[in-house]
């Protein structure tokens, strides 16, 4: 596994962490697009890893795209119009399609300014709490550019489409007390609390069966786009696996004896 993303492991939490500070973690590079998918096949093998937390390393969560590559036309921004496309699907696209894949809840603990892509890579973590140092912005436009990683897709699911619009069409930077106004954020806490607030959360959330986090993540992603049926049959499905665990026979138990339960993530 590459430096690109420092993985540190406390308890049934795991702690990610960009690595790239030099260019305040941007989202460039193989080793980067490499990292996602590399990263996150290792939690969705491990069970017991129940929650991720994800945050940067130094002032900044996220600066989006490299814009030092986009001015000297390198990396993913080589070429004509069809070849920066298929940069895209091997480059930066690889991301959102690796938090699809990926199993468990994950938390952006938004650290500094989350610009452009960094915003985006925010809006594909199931939960975000912001430092009071963080800025948030759909900045593409700015640069003449779209947001060419899901952006348009992601936005509106955590914001609605009017709020997504705005920030999309201007380009306007959000300080961290009106990305929670908006809905972008849970809460806002000072930059020294950011993590022990993130764990607080993934304490709360880790406490729970690991295997029936991740199906009900798995219904949480399908409900983005399927019908009503389909997550029925989805839930169903599920649901039947689940009533066959070992985790939801000591949740009862542990109910009807009063206390708390022990869980194991064994799966049917």
């Amino acid at each position: 596994m590459n430096d690109a993303i420092r993985v540190e492991r406390r308890g049934h939490v795991a702690l990610l962490t960009l690595n790239r500070p030099r260019t305040r973690n941007a989202l460039s590079g193989e080793a980067m697009f490499a990292a996602f998918e590399q990263t996150f096949a290792a939690l969705n093998a491990d069970l017991d890893i129940r929650v991720a937390i994800l945050t940067g390393t130094g002032t900044a969560f996220c600066s989006g795209g490299n814009l030092a590559e986009m001015r000297d036309h390198t990396g993913m921004f080589a070429g004509p119009p069809e070849q920066i496309a298929q940069g895209y699907r091997e480059g930066i696209q690889r991301i959102p399609r690796a938090f699809e894949a990926l199993q468990v809840p994950i938390i952006a603990a938004v650290n500094g300014p989350a610009i452009g892509a960094g915003n985006d890579l925010a809006c594909m973590c199931d939960l975000r709490i912001a430092s009071t140092t963080a800025r948030f912005a759909e900045s593409f436009v700015k640069v003449g550019i779209v947001p060419g990683d899901g952006g348009c897709w992601l936005l509106p699911r955590v914001v609605g489409h009017a709020r997504a619009a705005e920030m999309a069409f201007t380009g306007d930077t959000l300080d961290a007390e009106e990305a929670l106004r908006i809905g972008l954020v849970s809460r806002v806490v000072e930059p020294e609390a950011l993590l022990d607030e993130a764990f607080r959360l993934a304490a709360r959330i880790a406490a729970n069966p690991p295997q029936a986090l991740r199906w009900t993540r798995q219904l949480l992603q399908q409900a983005r786009t399927g019908t009503l049926d389909e997550a029925l049959h989805a839930a169903g499905r599920l649901q039947g696996l689940a009533h066959h665990t070992t985790d939801h026979a000591e949740a009862v138990a542990a109910f009807f004896e009063k206390r708390a339960p022990r869980f194991t993530g064994t799966a049917p």
